[in-house]
C-alpha cells in the first residue's frame, strides 16, 4: 500500500477465519485513504480485531486494548470479543466503538470520525494479509452446532454460506494474484451450502450447486494447491478422498475431533461414535493411502476421568493422526459447560494436555518415517542460504517444514513449487535436498 498521510494501527488476534475479516476491514481502510499501519506507528487510532474463543485468547485480546489505550490512543474495537460490548464498556469504560466478527462498514465508519479521509468507499475491498503465495478462502460464516464448549454460534450466528460463484471469483482473484495454494476455511466446512438449500448458480455456463464436492472439484481446475481445514467427518466427506487420491485437492483434512470418549463427546454435544470414526479414516485411507489427518482435542472437560483419558490416548494410537493440537479446558463466557459438574483441577488439565503430546509424538514421528526416501513437491515459504518450505501434508503456521540448502545452480523463490528428496526428519519437520522446480508430481 502506498502511504496516504493519515495513519492507524491495526492489531489482528485470532484464527484464520478472523485474518480474512481483517483483509477486508484493511482493504476497506485503505481504499478510504488511510494508510493501516502496525501499532506503533499509528497516530491517533488503532483497531483491534479481537479473538474471545478461549480465555487465553480473550486475554491477549483485553491486553491489546489496554496497551492502546495507556499510549493515548483511541481504540476501535471489532471481532469475536466485540460481542460482548457490555463487558468491553465495563472493563474499559472509554471505548467508544464496539463491533462484532466480519462487520467492516462499522469500523471504517468508527476510524473516519476520528480521521476524515478521503477515498472510494464502493471499492472491492481486500489487502491480502497472507504472503502473495497463499490465501485463505473463507465459504461460509457461523456455524449451526450448539457445542456446550463453545460460543461460537453467539459471535458469529448460525451457518450463513456464500454462493458458488462468488467463492470461485474469489479463487480466480487470488490465484491470478499469485497464490499457488488456497486454504479453504469455515467454522464447519462440512455443512457448506445447507443453509442455501444447495442453490445453483451459472458459472461459465454451467449450473453448478452449493456444495463442497462440486465446489473443491470446481478449486481443484484453478489453483496448483487446495487445502480444507474445519472438516467435520460427515459421510459426505467420503466423497472428498478420490479427489485427493487423484491429485485434485490435496490430501489433507483438518478435522476436529475434540475427543474420543463417548461420555465426553456426548456432554460436549459433539458426534460420539469413535469406533465410526476410526473406521472412516480407515476407508480413507485405503482410498488415498498419502491422506494426513491433523486434529484437536480438548482434554480436562468438565467430568473427564482417567478412564475417558484412557480411551482419548488408546484412540491416538490407533487413529495414526499426523498433526495434533490439545488444549486444556478453559470456562468460556457464556458457554454451557460452565454449568457441567466435575470440574477438573488445573494441575491435571495440564498433565493429561503433557500426556495427549508425548503419546501423539511418537505417532507423528512414526508418519514422518515413512516420507522418508520420497521425493515431495514443496511450496517454499522462506527462500534464503537456507530455504523453507511445506509439503502437501503441512499447513502454514500450526503443522511442520521442510528445510533444505538451497540448491547452488537452481534459482529458489518464496511461492515456487519444487521437488524435494526427503532424507530425515526431527520430532516434527522434515529435511532434504531439492531436484529442481516442480513437474506436478501428483
Amino acid at each position: 500500500m502506498e502511504e496516504k498521510g493519515v495513519k492507524v494501527g491495526f492489531i489482528s488476534l485470532g484464527c484464520p477465519k478472523a485474518v480474512v475479516d481483517a483483509e477486508h476491514i484493511v482493504g476497506s481502510l485503505d481504499a478510504q485513504g488511510v494508510d493501516v499501519v502496525d501499532e506503533h506507528s499509528a497516530d491517533q487510532v488503532v483497531v483491534v480485531n479481537t479473538c474471545g474463543f478461549v480465555e487465553e485468547a480473550r486475554s491477549e485480546s483485553f491486553e491489546a486494548i489496554q496497551r492502546v489505550i495507556d499510549s493515548g490512543r483511541e481504540v476501535v474495537v471489532s471481532g469475536c470479543l466485540g460481542v460482548e460490548k457490555e463487558t468491553l464498556l465495563q472493563r474499559f469504560p472509554g471505548l467508544k466503538f464496539v463491533s462484532g466478527p466480519a462487520q467492516v462498514t462499522p469500523v471504517v465508519d468508527a476510524v473516519q470520525s476520528f480521521l476524515p479521509a478521503q477515498g472510494n468507499p464502493q471499492a472491492e475491498a481486500r489487502i491480502r494479509l497472507t504472503p502473495r503465495h497463499y490465501s485463505y478462502l473463507k465459504i461460509s460464516e457461523g456455524c449451526n452446532h450448539t457445542c456446550t464448549f463453545c460460543i461460537i454460534p453467539q459471535m458469529r450466528g448460525p451457518l450463513h454460506s456464500r454462493d458458488i460463484d462468488d467463492v470461485l471469483r474469489e479463487a480466480h482473484d487470488a490465484v491470478e494474484g499469485g497464490a499457488k495454494e488456497l486454504l479453504v476455511i469455515a467454522q464447519d466446512l462440512s455443512a457448506y451450502g445447507v443453509d442455501l438449500r444447495y442453490r445453483e448458480r451459472d458459472v461459465g455456463g454451467k449450473a453448478l450447486a452449493a456444495r463442497l464436492e462440486v465446489l473443491c472439484t470446481e478449486l481443484g481446475s484453478i489453483a496448483p494447491w487446495v487445502r480444507l481445514h474445519y472438516v467435520y467427518p460427515y459421510p459426505s466427506v467420503d466423497r472428498l478422498i478420490p479427489l485427493m487420491a487423484s491429485g485434485s485437492l490435496l490430501p489433507y483434512l483438518d478435522v476436529p475431533l475434540q475427543h474420543a470418549s463417548p461420555r465426553i463427546l456426548k456432554a460436549m454435544r459433539r458426534p460420539a461414535h469413535a469406533e465410526k470414526t476410526l473406521e472412516r479414516i480407515r476407508r480413507w485411507r485405503e482410498v488415498c493411502p498419502d491422506l494426513a489427518i491433523r486434529s484437536t482435542f480438548i482434554v480436562g472437560f468438565p467430568g473427564e476421568t482417567d478412564e475417558d483419558m484412557g480411551l482419548l490416548l488408546d484412540f491416538l494410537e490407533e487413529a495414526q493422526l499426523d498433526r495434533v493440537g490439545c488444549f486444556a479446558y478453559s470456562p468460556v463466557e457464556g458457554a454451557a459447560a460452565n454449568e457441567l459438574s466435575g470440574h477438573v483441577d488445573e494441575a491435571d488439565k495440564l498433565d493429561r494436555q503433557e500426556r495427549v503430546y508425548e503419546v501423539q509424538a511418537e505417532v507423528s514421528a512414526r508418519r514422518l518415517d515413512r516420507l522418508v526416501g520420497r521425493t515431495l513437491e514443496v511450496l517454499v515459504d522462506e527462500s534464503g542460504d537456507e530455504i523453507t518450505g511445506r509439503t502437501w501434508f503441512d499447513a502454514p503456521e500450526i503443522d511442520g517444514t521442510v528445510v533444505f540448502p538451497r540448491p547452488e545452480d537452481l534459482r529458489v523463490s518464496t511461492g515456487d513449487l519444487v521437488r524435494v528428496d526427503i532424507d530425515g526428519h526431527d520430532d516434527h519437520d522434515l529435511t532434504g535436498v531439492c531436484q529442481g522446480h516442480s513437474l506436478q508430481l501428483r
